[in-house]
């Protein structure tokens, strides 16, 4: 063939490239994110085709989660989330996948705890994970951690909480989660917890966008803790409870109006609990 010939043959086969990924990049921009994940294999095929490459089978899966949800988190504005939180249960099947591969990956288990419990609400299938973990990663006292913090912010189950922080301070050393231990007992102390939880998750998150989507929580609860303050001084003074947020403000308990980063609005419940018609959640709802 001469070299003419082959030149022709090359620039034809680009044209035709061209003309095929081109409009198909397009239309991948266009799709929304929630359908990006794309199609993977059950887990019986993947441990068949990853063979002694399990390792780097599960890191992949893991990775293709962060990706997709880096971008969903990367598009956000500053201020209320308006959008959904994507395919969670794309998102969940691939992480459960990833430790049956590698049940060691370090990655699975911590992001799996952000998108499970604060954006899918499976608390269970969170702690049944993490349960998993702990079974290979034995010296990672964060595990127990997690799922302490599940078991009692979430679930209320203070005895089950109580047993994983008292694993959490063997492994870790850490005296303050023996304390805990005991006081998860309790139903006390919930917004605390929370604010406590979210700080230490902030400081060691790797990943930006998961770390964006904790300080979004902590945020949200900080400013639930400043009603909650303000709501227990006005019972102290007044011996009743205050029928609105609205009325801290105006009688001077709470300085400025509480914001919710997720674009809610805070309000009490007839308990005097301290609720946001945002719930929360990616979404914005209303009361």
């Amino acid at each position: 063939m001469s070299r003419h010939v082959a030149t022709i043959l090359l620039l034809a086969g680009l044209i035709g490239y061209g003309a095929v990924i081109v409009p198909f990049a397009g239309y991948m921009r266009a799709k929304p994110v929630e359908e990006k994940l794309g199609y993977v294999p059950s887990v019986k095929v993947l441990k068949s085709l990853s063979v002694d490459q399990k390792e780097v089978a599960g890191a992949a899966l893991v990775f293709k989660v962060l990706m997709y949800y880096g971008t969903l988190m990367g598009d956000l504005p500053k201020g209320a989330i308006v959008n959904g939180p994507g395919d969670l249960p794309g998102m969940s099947r691939l992480l459960h996948a990833a430790v049956q591969l590698d049940p060691y990956n370090m990655d699975a288990y911590y992001f799996a705890q952000g998108i499970l419990t604060w954006d899918a609400h499976q608390y269970q299938v969170a702690n049944n994970l993490l349960d998993y973990g702990m079974k290979y990663r034995t010296w990672d006292w964060f595990l127990p951690f997690f799922a302490g913090f599940n078991s009692a912010y979430f679930l209320k189950d203070y005895k089950k909480a109580a047993h994983y922080y008292d694993l959490a301070g063997d492994l870790s050393g850490e005296p303050l989660y023996k304390s805990l231990a005991s006081r998860y007992m309790q139903e006390s102390g919930e917004t605390d917890l929370a604010i406590a939880y979210l700080g230490g998750m902030v400081k060691t998150a790797k990943n930006e966008a998961v770390k964006k989507s904790y300080q979004l929580r902590l945020s949200a609860f900080q400013e639930v803790r400043r009603i909650e303050q303000a709501r227990d001084r006005f019972r102290a003074d007044k011996g009743s409870l205050p029928i609105s947020v609205e009325q801290l403000v105006q009688s001077g308990y709470l300085k400025s109006v509480p914001v919710d980063p997720y674009g809610g609005s805070f309000y009490l419940g007839p308990d005097g609990k301290v609720a946001t018609t945002s719930k929360f959640a990616l979404g914005v709802t209303k009361k």
